[in-house]
């Protein structure tokens, strides 16, 4: 029998119980439910709602479970819907009259929306964990290739000299970010809905910051409904990691093209790699791939419950069952994606010679050309038309900026002179550009060092 059957005279027809039930997927919240169940029966026989033996008795029957369940001694029924009713169901079996009392002062709503809170409470900071781990892995690939000049883009084309250190720096700063969104997820969810009921609480004297305490919450939600019918914890935290996992994507496409024949920038270890049926040549990046890939189902997480929440008045409704499978899922493919993305850039190896050489075309010291026509007084409007001139010239002839002769430089601009080639070598261009987040190494290095107290201060 169902344990809400007192209003009905028909059994759920099987159809509706297989569509309705949720423990496929819920199941995976069986600690959370009976830790939220332990503190909420506490509490009832610290308040005299219940029998303080009754609930002692409650308690140790709940351990029982909960050691049973992580033996794999306990087998879950549809019967019983959710993993809140399946262990209701197993306690009353287990301790007869005393289980039927776990369940005063409190609602499906409420025991929901706190098991799940719980859940994401303690899954953000394993994904803290990784993201901090992949900072270490580009801080040590930075500290490695301080001098290792490569082109950066924009539009994909070769636009200003960078190093590869400068580089990783970027995507670690991304990183940080998304770092600092999960904290501040983590910090706004740190509130407990138990004792909230179905909508409007309880005619019981329950004592909800007690119950707060008990399972480590700052303080318990401010009101009742919103407590319930709101999951904007979930919403928030699946944004933050499309967000992550946005990061994670572009990076994978860096790599992809770095890897390529075309780029040949990086090579990625054979461990991290994956080879053709049919084309003995080719070693494909499908863990980059792959991490591309399943950011479009993170993204379709986020937008599940977004849609999902947007037309739903106050307070719960049943729509609300389906956040939690796009949540696990999301939460899920991003520790799987994180861990192993670390591992192939970890071991990626970098060709500096290739990335210089690649470096050495695109007149991407054209700025810097600019850049010298203005130190000798010349507005940079002028200097900009007057590099344009040269690199139009070196089109034509096949030479680069580095490779024209002063006369051709002279014959564009009376101002160019010996020093010119001085300051268009690309290791001048890269470590003249010591302004505050920079390329040139003192600047790097700097932004290394942020990165590291970042780190170390959260572990």
């Amino acid at each position: 029998m169902k344990l809400w059957a007192g209003r009905f005279q028909k059994e759920t027809d099987t159809l509706v119980n297989d569509f309705n039930s949720s423990i496929a997927f819920d199941a995976r919240l069986y600690r959370q439910d009976i830790t939220g169940s332990i503190a909420h029966a506490q509490m009832l026989g610290q308040q005299g709602i219940i029998p303080l033996e009754e609930s002692q008795q409650i308690i140790q029957g709940l351990q029982a479970i909960l050691a049973d369940i992580e033996a794999g001694q306990v087998e879950f029924s549809a019967d019983n819907e959710d993993i809140h009713m399946n262990i209701e169901a197993l306690l009353t079996q287990r301790i007869g009259e005393a289980g039927k009392r776990l369940h005063t002062g409190r609602s499906r709503n409420d025991q929901v929306a706190v098991d799940t809170r719980l859940y994401v409470k303690e899954e953000i900071p394993v994904l803290i964990a990784q993201v901090l781990e992949l900072e270490r892995v580009l801080v040590r690939k930075a500290k490695a290739n301080l001098d290792s000049v490569m082109p950066g883009y924009t539009h994909l084309q070769r636009a200003q000299p960078t190093t590869f250190a400068h580089y990783m720096m970027a995507y670690a700063n991304m990183f940080k970010r998304d770092v600092t969104r999960l904290e501040d997820c983590r910090e706004r969810l740190d509130e407990c809905p138990l004792g909230a009921g179905a909508l409007a609480a309880s005619t019981h004297p329950l004592d909800r910051f007690a119950t707060a305490r008990a399972l480590g919450f700052k303080k318990p939600t401010d009101n009742s409904m919103d407590s319930v019918s709101d999951r904007d914890y979930a919403i928030e935290l699946l944004s933050a990691l499309s967000i992550l996992m946005m990061h994670l994507s572009r990076f994978a496409e860096e790599i992809i093209l770095w890897c390529s024949w075309e780029f040949k920038f990086t090579d990625l270890d054979d461990a991290y790699s994956t080879g053709s049926s049919i084309m003995p040549q080719k070693k494909n990046p499908d863990v980059a791939e792959l991490v591309r890939g399943k950011t479009g189902r993170v993204y379709g997480a986020l937008i599940t419950l977004l849609t999902m929440m947007k037309g739903l008045p106050l307070a719960y409704n049943k729509d609300m069952q389906e956040d939690k499978e796009a949540l696990f899922d999301a939460i899920d493919t991003v520790e799987m994606c994180l861990p192993v993305f670390a591992a192939m850039v970890d071991t990626l190896t970098v060709r500096p010679r290739d990335m210089a050489k690649a470096a050495a075309g695109g007149f991407i010291n054209a700025t810097d050309c600019a850049d010298y026509l203005t130190r000798k007084g010349l507005p940079f409007r002028e200097a900009y038309m007057i590099v344009g001139r040269l690199v139009n010239q070196c089109v034509r002839s096949g030479d680069t900026l580095d490779t024209m002769t002063l006369k051709d430089f002279r014959a564009i601009s009376s101002l160019f002179d010996e020093d010119v080639y001085q300051a268009l070598a690309l290791h001048t261009c890269v470590n003249e550009r010591k302004v505050y987040g920079g390329p040139a190494r003192e600047s790097v290095e700097k932004q290394i060092a942020l990165i590291e107290e970042f780190v170390e201060a959260r572990t």
